[in-house]
């Protein structure tokens, strides 16, 4: 028997330490050659590594989160075969350093900031909050001794009631009444049977409150952050830290867009439903053409700001390992229906972990939306070097006086967060004004 130590080898680009992000692996296992051990994440990659040999796994060099230096020992695993030398010089620690070096595997996708993102395997292996807690364990009610009669079950006699007259439920006013926690002897009814209403206004009269059997509260639990929520909650602190925020909301009517949309929509024949993202995207790209300061990205280092000629609009998704930020190149080339496919192809790429990086880098300026759930208003925090994000607040159905008539008309706000440091209110609020006289007309929105 022999004892292997693979050591985390030279990923390369200067990189000095790697966080573990997720083990497969644990102390005790069987593991076979080019078996996947760990899952490494650096600033710029993440790594799957495999083991060069077959063994049982006798040592991990740490938890989930931890940071190991490249060269240290990360597993340790006993062979068959003789131990083999992997600190000696030569032939035999050269085979040993190939070995180690054929273990890193392929890199996943990047974050929106450059750095890479968690394989759908290591989403999965990150801790998540806690799915809600059982309910308690209802109340024992006392035992009643069964007797023959000719009345059901669930017309049997309830306990007498406030009114102090014997009451009927049906089994499933019984039911709601245990999972709400209510006696039904204390409902009161003006029938001889009790009901929904019956349970309804006892929970009025009582402000929602009934007897203290319910939910049980959920328990603390403890969630290491590693991973990709490691990197979002650094690349936030960081640009909170370091870019100078200033928000501006406006209130767009969308009421002919909306029509624009829907007429759309019914001849769309092949391609995807049009939402307003793609309209959205449309009057930014075309905005920023009158106000570039704010498709610019700023080197604060260097202190140098870079107007860009193209549009590569960043789209912020939703993921099960949290925000990433897929990439619509040259945006101000595409049509509506072209930014909807590319929309859909980019979200489910990143979704599913097969975004290219460059599918998923160099946005120069980003759009969030989270749709009917987007709020009044908010204020999107800014993804350096980027100057300016806007977020797409819910739409809604509000009253307006319009020429001097009050009319039903869909409102819908859109907040804009600028770097103080590289635009002015001056450039933000024009900008928001170019883009309301888009929108709020589609035909001209729609020109060439």
């Amino acid at each position: 028997m022999g004892l292997y130590q693979f050591k985390l080898p030279d990923i390369g680009e200067g990189i000095a330490e790697a966080e573990i992000v997720a083990w497969h692996v644990k102390v005790g296992d069987t593991v076979d050659e080019d078996q996947q051990l760990a899952d490494m994440m650096t600033d710029k990659a993440t790594v799957e590594m495999e083991s060069p040999v077959a063994g049982i796994v006798k040592k991990l060099a740490g938890e989930v989160g931890d940071q190991i230096a490249i060269g240290s020992v990360l597993v340790e695993i006993e062979t068959e075969a003789d131990a083999q030398p992997v600190r000696g010089t030569g032939e035999q620690a050269a085979g040993a350093q190939a070995a180690e070096a054929a273990a890193v595997a392929k890199v996943e996708q990047p974050m929106a900031d450059g750095a890479e993102v968690p394989t759908r395997e290591q989403e999965e292996a990150i801790p998540t909050l806690a799915e809600e807690s059982v309910r308690a364990e209802r109340r024992t009610e006392p035992k009643v001794e069964a007797r023959r009669s000719t009345t059901p079950p669930s017309e049997a006699p309830l306990k007498t009631n406030g009114v102090g007259h014997k009451v009927l439920a049906s089994p499933a006013v019984r039911q709601r009444a245990r999972d709400l926690g209510i006696d039904l002897g204390q409902v009161k009814t003006a029938s001889d049977r009790i009901r929904h209403a019956d349970l309804d206004a006892f929970l009025l009269y009582n402000g929602g409150s009934v007897s203290g059997r319910g939910a049980a509260p959920r328990a603390d639990e403890t969630i290491k952050v590693v991973g990709l929520r490691r990197k979002i909650a650094e690349n936030m602190q960081e640009a909170k830290r370091r870019i100078p925020h200033f928000a501006l909301v406006e209130e767009f009517d969308m009421s002919a867009l909306e029509e624009t949309r829907a007429m759309m929509n019914r001849d769309r024949g092949g391609n995807p439903k049009l939402t307003v993202l793609p309209f959205l995207i449309t009057a930014m790209a075309r905005a920023v053409a009158d106000w570039p300061m704010l498709n610019a990205t700023f080197d604060d280092d260097a202190n140098v700001v870079t107007r860009h000629g193209a549009v590569h609009m960043g789209v912020a998704t939703q993921t099960d390992g949290g925000l990433m930020v897929p990439v619509i190149r040259n945006a101000q080339a595409m049509g509506v229906w072209e930014l909807a496919k590319e929309i859909v192809r980019l979200s489910e790429a990143a979704r599913t972990g097969k975004a290219s990086r460059d599918e998923l880098t160099g946005p120069t300026i980003t759009i969030s939306s989270l749709g009917p759930m987007g709020g009044v208003a908010s204020t999107p925090v800014i993804n350096p070097p980027q100057v300016a994000t806007i977020a797409v607040n819910k739409l809604r159905e509000m009253p307006v006086i319009v020429d001097g008539e009050l009319e039903a008309r869909k409102l819908m706000n859109l907040s804009l967060s600028c770097d103080h440091r590289v635009v002015d209110g001056w450039d933000a609020a024009n900008f928001m004004q170019t883009m309301k006289g888009l929108i709020e007309n589609p035909l001209r929105l729609l020109s060439a």
